[in-house]
């Protein structure tokens, strides 16, 4: 058994990973997906870079932040990745690096396609909606299989890309935060490319739960957070473009305080979050420290397959994705089916056994409970879930 395996089964080992973060008394948390914590450590950085800014003010930012400090930040976050400092720009989150990167292609023409499926996020959906109404392009919206597999998977996208040959530019999110379906990126990258069409990587949930290799996946164009789980103060993601695609992204709005050549003009210009961003030296030497994304994602998974193991064969229960291990990592949707209303018997895991989840709708194959554990959750709380869901179903 690979050793982040076995680790990931050791609950004393993680307890004292555990122990580095502070939790507010209250619900069992399963609602991990949405932000991550920091832990304690790096909480105490935070605010005593937020005493530092706010003592400093613009002699430490224009002297020291602007000249120095940020470009290192930026070599630590591209080493941590694999990727070369000039590919990466820091923003705020990934939704701002994806619009930025969808509004700002210029491959585009009027009567072009764009393609995104039901499970992409929200806001990514509106921002290729707006490209119909101010680039004249024509949005292909699919539905995929439910249960989805990895066969399935790629032939939707084989399908779309033969039925619309004016397909230019995709949509495509690596861990999807409706059900936690993975896609398989690098083979549908790969398909995606023998029709010509590009791809823009929405993976704001993969970082830290899963690793990978961006030129090995074969992706030009991707946005990410660092807040989720990677362990830094919110306010903070980045975009990746390949640097023989950058000419394929225009600057932001006609962004010109850095050189066309610089990714960092891809972006808005403003103030950011810099008590954040000062932080982050501490935040991937902690993840590191951790094991990486390998380590966490491995601690993940096993909680998940704990409960999915248990109630997955139950009458009243569906899983959301399959076991295929190529397509699923810590988070994981579900809905009792015997039951309409799935924000009711969420409010029932709460109220009657004091677990909080959270109702995801918008996909194809109906509304579900998302259900993700966290790097401070235990076995023996996967297990009070268990026990609610058997009884619940």
């Amino acid at each position: 058994m690979p050793d982040n395996t076995r680790r990931a089964r050791d609950e004393a080992f993680w307890q004292t990973f555990a122990d580095r973060y502070a939790v507010e008394p209250g619900p069992i948390n399963l609602e991990n997906g949405y932000f991550g914590r920091m832990s304690r450590t790096v909480v105490e950085e935070y605010q005593r870079n937020i005493e530092l800014i706010n003592r400093s003010n613009s002699v430490h930012v224009r002297q020291r932040f602007e000249q120095g400090e940020s470009l290192d930040i930026r070599a630590q976050l591209a080493e941590m990745i694999g990727v070369r400092a000039q590919s990466v720009a820091l923003t705020r989150n990934a939704s701002d690096g994806l619009q930025s990167l969808i509004r700002n292609y210029n491959r585009l023409e009027p009567g072009d396609q764009v393609l995104l499926c039901d499970l992409e996020y929200d806001t990514v959906k509106g921002a290729l909606r707006w490209l119909a109404r101010h680039r004249g392009v024509e949005v292909i919206e699919i539905e995929h299989s439910h249960p989805a597999s990895h066969e399935s998977l790629l032939a939707s996208y084989r399908e779309a890309f033969e039925r619309y040959p004016r397909l230019k530019l995709m949509a495509l999110t690596h861990v999807t935060h409706r059900t936690g379906l993975v896609m398989p990126v690098k083979a549908i990258a790969a398909l995606a490319k023998e029709y010509g069409v590009d791809i823009i990587l929405d993976g704001a949930h993969a970082l830290g739960q899963i690793k990978f290799d961006l030129e090995d996946l074969g992706i030009a164009f991707a946005g990410y957070n660092l807040h989720k789980w990677i362990g830094a103060p919110l306010t903070l993601g980045f975009i990746y473009i390949a640097p023989q695609r950058l000419a394929d992204i225009d600057p932001d709005m006609g962004e010109m305080h850095f050189p066309v050549g610089d990714i960092r003009s891809r972006t808005p210009y403003s103030t950011p979050n810099i008590p954040a961003l000062l932080t982050l030296p501490l935040v991937f030497e902690e993840h590191q420290a951790m094991g990486g994304s390998a380590a966490k994602g491995a601690r993940l998974n096993y909680l998940r397959n704990v409960w999915v193991n248990a109630v997955r064969e139950l009458p009243g229960i569906e899983i959301m994705t399959p076991d295929d291990p190529r397509l699923y990592c810590g988070i994981t949707s579900m809905r009792f089916t015997r039951h309409a209303d799935q924000q009711v018997m969420a409010e029932r895991l709460l109220n009657d056994y004091n677990l909080f989840t959270v109702v995801r709708s918008g996909a194809a194959c109906g509304p579900c409970i998302r259900i993700t554990p966290g790097l401070t959750t235990t076995a023996a709380e996967i297990e009070v879930l268990t026990q609610a869901l058997t009884e619940l179903r």
